[in-house]
């Protein structure tokens, strides 16, 4: 294992999957009350379709919601313990890859097309709003969580 990152506090671990969790929490509150209030144009969340696919059978909201947690984790656990510049602009281009990864990626594999043209046009807009809620809860959260460092002053 690398040195530099097996030396480094597990509070800062312990914190980065916090960050992780939130944004997982607060980012599936939103999509899920888009999706009963009828608004989400996807057949099914795009995290439950890639947990069938990769599974190739029926799974229950759960499973899909349990996908999207980690996914989420590790990437807000990425930006939080391996970028070295943390802001604004970094948290939203790192939410601007993510997004072109599920239009290019993630929608083809679950049979939705390239964007998600098999399905809509709307799969592209749609698709970007919760990357952009990813990027602003993963910066805001990062930003506005305490450190170890501020909680000993």
């Amino acid at each position: 294992m690398n040195e530099s990152v097996s030396k480094l506090p597990t509070s800062s671990w312990l914190r980065a999957f916090g960050v992780g969790l939130g944004v997982a929490v607060l980012t599936v509150l939103v999509m899920l009350t888009l999706l009963k209030a009828g608004v989400s144009p996807f057949p099914k969340p795009p995290s439950l379709a890639f947990a069938e696919t990769l599974l190739g059978r029926t799974l229950p909201m759960p499973a899909g919601l349990l996908f999207h947690t980690v996914y989420v984790i590790f990437w807000s656990v990425v930006f939080v313990r391996f970028f070295p510049k943390r802001n604004l602009k970094t948290a939203l281009a790192l939410a601007g890859f993510l997004w072109l990864v599920i239009l290019t990626v993630f929608f083809p594999i679950v049979g939705w097309g390239f964007a998600g043209l098999h399905v809509s046009l709307k799969l592209i807009p749609a698709s970007f709003i919760p990357h952009l809620l990813f990027g602003l809860l993963l910066w805001g959260l990062d930003k506005y969580l305490p450190h170890r460092s501020s909680l000993k002053a």
